[in-house]
């Protein structure tokens, strides 16, 4: 298998925030407030991972599948980028389809059990502590089914899930029967998701920072420049942000500083590979 015994093993935080509505007034799995909040940067741990002559960076768009404009406007994206896809929204087998025609990385956003209550319409299918392997089977495979090419699955949410080890434990196993990877987004410090991963012998990566988490271009700067420094310390680093259309307008706008620094976009894939 193409991953086998490489691992990136990065920080801490969470990972949603407000992403505005869905058209027809329904709750969608990025409406505002409905969310687990994500942190913003946590500290680095050792990784594992080939080097390579260019200090890398992996940007994963989260919580795609449920706005097909919005979503699409994605796929004219100028560099490498990894499509987190929610199952079961109005162009979640669309938009999973042309990000793999373009050569772009698919995951699997995986909706899980969070802490508390949050109301974000996806209560109905998601991973919860608990069920069973037979159970947890039936449920991430009509996911998986619903968001084709995906190589990999993160979690959406998931800050109860994740920091439980006989879940986790049943779920990694899963990922190493279907030949996935796993992206921690890291809604908890408590996530044991990565360990869970290293002893299914799957690769695994965690996010290092949050772009968008405060939608302010200011702030967004600084993260951005955060992200760029940590990839020229670590050889690499592994940004997240929302598919909005305001997060997509600024970080284009950072695109050059790119080159200018050196640092290659890559997807997930290409980076837990060393092929990028």
């Amino acid at each position: 298998m193409l991953f086998i015994g490489l691992l990136v093993y990065l920080p801490l935080g969470e990972n949603a925030g407000p992403a505005g509505a869905s058209s027809g007034g329904a709750l969608s799995p990025f409406s505002p407030g409905l969310r687990e909040h994500p942190g913003g940067k946590g500290a680095s741990s050792p990784a594992s991972i080939r080097p390579g002559p260019h200090p890398r960076i992996a940007i994963v768009v989260d919580d795609l599948g449920y706005e097909p404009a919005r979503d699409a406007a994605w796929l004219q994206f100028p560099e490498k980028i990894t499509f987190a896809v929610i199952p079961f929204g109005p162009s979640s087998r669309k938009i999973a389809k042309s990000a793999h025609e373009r050569g772009f990385s698919v995951l699997l956003h995986v909706p899980m059990e969070p802490d508390g209550q949050v109301n974000d319409g996806t209560s109905g299918f998601r991973l919860r502590r608990g069920m069973s392997g037979a159970e947890m089977e039936e449920l991430f495979s009509r996911m998986l089914q619903d968001v084709p090419f995906a190589v990999g699955a993160s979690n959406h949410m998931g800050s109860a899930f994740t920091a439980d080890p006989e879940a986790m434990s049943l779920y990694t196993a899963m990922l190493k029967e279907k030949g996935l990877f796993l992206l921690d987004s890291v809604t908890t410090g408590r996530s044991v998701a990565v360990a869970s991963a290293l002893r299914a012998g799957i690769p695994a990566a965690k996010r290092d920072l949050f772009l968008d988490v405060d939608p302010d271009p200011e702030v967004m700067r600084r993260r951005w420049a955060e992200a760029l420094s940590l990839a020229k310390e670590k050889g690499f680093a592994v940004l997240l942000c929302h598919g909005r259309a305001d997060t997509l307008q600024v970080i284009q706008r950072f695109l050059p500083d790119l080159d200018a620094e050196g640092i290659r976009a890559v997807t997930l894939a290409e980076l837990l590979s060393g092929s990028g």
